[in-house]
């Protein structure tokens, strides 16, 4: 296939941001032995493919992206098309079965198989590799463990990722060092669990990862938490996160329910999950709390989701992702009793989302007049940009749009803003004083 400084690879990550870490990944150690990475597949030698295979919807959405990329090489304009991740792990056998055109097959964190197959060396201080020239971005994610020790009975994670491996502080305050360095203003924890982290070495270390990371990086950058499951969130945490000089205050804590007999029934557990909440606010009141719920669980009654409904309008979370459940091939609820039918769960969807909407807008309105430094993602052409306060993750939550002003906006940079007009997901505001740039 001629060197691979000749070729030119197009890497496509689907799925959630810690596969975008996967793909960035990927992308480095092809990068490091000689290969070119471009942003479009009509302008690659070889696309690679880092699937989701997560629930049904993304895995119809995943092979959908790969038959367009078999399409590409079937008419010459791709010599190879090589697929990787979660859905490999999942149905690698069927998969290759189904789709013969596919070059090269490569499950979760098989870096050497991926290297082998483009005919690439590969070495361990390659494989440590997360950042390759030319992916640099403002935002950017950490992934500090791979795979899951909970046993949720609607998830199949563990089954694709594997047992909780958590890194060591040492190589995650390196990574993050690396990634200050190539540009990021901010930096995104994320794992299955973040609250976690450090329980497959004895003990819980998202506290003292923290501290080394508040202590190795410059003091511009954000540092944002995402993905923790309530179990593992206690006040120390909370008033750990709520007091950082970096930390932003803001936690994604997804709940699913709220039903202490369907939590049981998912393998979560009971307990308080409000307090939780309530500790948060008392200790901050402006707290950005999101969650996520899940709506049609097998045996949900009308009281179960109406405890849900009554829990999300107790704490009013800025920010909630819904869905409707589904069941997943190899998940235990696959196979429970009193499945939901689908238009009862489409009716719980469409109310949950209505009362999720009516709390956000209360909450966003909550800030109007007020000032929030936001870091700017994007500046349009007529010179308004749009980016984000401490309340908004990337990607996942809503913006909040700066009107043109003085001020020449640029992409990394922050500013503060006042806000002027508040909608379900967006703020408007207009800049008001002068721009934090990123050092240099």
């Amino acid at each position: 296939m001629g060197k691979p400084a000749n070729k030119r690879i197009f890497c496509l990550s689907l799925g959630c941001s810690k596969n975008q870490v996967d793909s960035e990944r990927i992308a480095a150690n092809l990068s490091d032995a000689g290969f070119v990475t471009v942003s479009e597949a009509a302008s690659a030698d070889i696309a690679i493919v880092n699937t989701c295979g997560f629930i049904r919807q993304a895995v119809e959405e995943n092979i959908a992206a790969i038959l367009d990329l078999i399409k590409l090489k079937n008419t010459g304009n791709l010599e190879k098309v090589g697929v990787v991740g979660c859905l490999v792990a999942r149905y690698g056998g069927e998969l290759k079965r189904e789709l013969p055109e596919v070059d090269f097959w490569a499950g979760c964190e098989d870096m050497a198989s991926v290297l082998s197959s483009l005919g690439a060396p590969s070495s361990e201080a390659m494989n440590r590799r997360s950042l390759a020239p030319g992916i640099s971005g403002h935002v950017r994610y950490l992934k500090i463990s791979e795979g899951c020790d909970m046993a949720c009975s609607y998830c199949t994670i563990p089954s694709i990722r594997g047992p909780l491996r958590s890194r060591s502080i040492a190589d995650l305050t390196r990574e993050a060092e690396g990634l200050a360095e190539d540009g990021a203003a901010e930096i995104c924890l994320v794992a299955q669990d973040l609250s976690s982290y450090g329980t497959d070495k004895g003990s819980r270390l998202l506290i003292p990862l923290l501290d080394a990371l508040e202590s190795s990086l410059p003091a511009h950058i954000w540092i944002r938490l995402l993905y923790l499951q309530p179990s593992g969130v206690d006040r120390a945490l909370l008033e750990r996160v709520a007091g950082g000089r970096q930390i932003l205050p803001y936690l994604d804590i997804p709940v699913q329910h709220a039903s202490p007999r369907i939590l049981g029934m998912m393998n979560r557990g009971g307990g308080d999950i409000v307090s939780i909440f309530e500790t948060a606010r008392a200790i901050r009141p402006d707290f950005a709390l999101r969650t996520t719920c899940m709506v049609g669980f097998p045996g949900e009654t009308r009281a179960d989701f109406a405890s849900l409904l009554r829990f999300i309008d107790r704490v009013r979370f800025d920010r909630m992702g819904a869905f409707e459940f589904s069941p997943e091939e190899g998940a235990a609820a696959a196979g429970l009793p009193g499945q939901v039918s689908k238009r009862t769960k489409k009716s719980r969807f469409e109310r949950l989302v209505s009362l999720q909407e009516e709390i956000s807008l209360s909450r966003q309105i909550a800030f109007v007049g007020h000032e929030l430094e936001v870091l700017v993602d994007a500046v349009n052409a007529d010179g308004s940009a749009e980016g984000r306060s401490f309340r908004e993750a990337p990607e996942v939550d809503g913006v909040i749009d700066l009107r043109r002003s003085e001020i020449a906006f640029r992409v990394g940079e922050k500013v503060r803003a006042a806000i002027t007009e508040a909608f379900e997901h967006d703020l408007s505001a207009r800049a008001v004083g002068a721009r934090t740039a990123v050092p240099a």
